[in-house]
This record gives C-alpha cells, structure tokens and sequence, in this order.
C-alpha cells in the first residue's frame, strides 16, 4: 500500500518493488516504550514501481534482518536489475521478512 509517498507492507500480502535508488542514514523516531526521540540508522529505497504500476515512493527499512537481504545489490547498485517481492508476516520483534528477487527484462 503506498500512503503519503511511503510503501507500508500489509502482513501476508506481497509487494513487488523496483528500485531506482537508496541510501543508508540516520533517522529520528520515538521510542514507543518511553516516548522520547532516538536516532536509528535506516536503509531507504526510492520505489518507481510497486506492484507492475509506476510510482513514485519511499520504502525504508530499520530492520538489520531485512536490510542484510539487500546488502549484496548495494555497492554497485545492482538492484536496479531486479523487483523485489517483500513479503512481511508477524508483529514487532517477531517481524520476519520473505524476498524474492526475481531479474527484470525488457526495462
């Protein structure tokens, strides 16, 4: 689901994603435990395509388990090869992702 530019995954529900950009950097967000601000680092996508349509959107991740997944497509930017089908399943901690990577043709 794209809101307000930024790609929210819904859990169960596959997200295909092509990227035509990133970068990594610190953030601030508020701890939900104490409500106080704190600076995470965050990998950020720009997304020209979600789901087979063009758009123009962020996709960010704080998640070292996730943001490993893309860690061999960022050096050289190789992602832009590539969609990216996301899958998220589960709440909080226990939040775990699926990627599919699945080579672009033709584009």
């Amino acid at each position: 689901m794209v809101l307000q530019n930024n790609v929210i995954l819904q859990n169960n529900i596959p997200a295909r994603m092509h990227f035509a950009d990133h970068r990594v950097g610190p953030r601030t967000i508020t701890n939900p435990d104490t409500a106080t601000p704190a600076v995470r680092n965050t990998l950020e996508f720009d997304v020209d395509s979600l789901d087979g349509r063009p758009v123009s959107a962020k996709f960010s991740t704080m998640a070292e388990k996730l943001a490993s997944q893309f860690g061999p497509y960022l050096g050289d930017k190789s992602y832009r090869n590539f969609d990216f089908i996301i899958t998220q399943r589960g709440e909080g901690y226990l939040r775990q992702w699926t990627v599919q990577v699945i080579p672009r043709t033709g584009k």
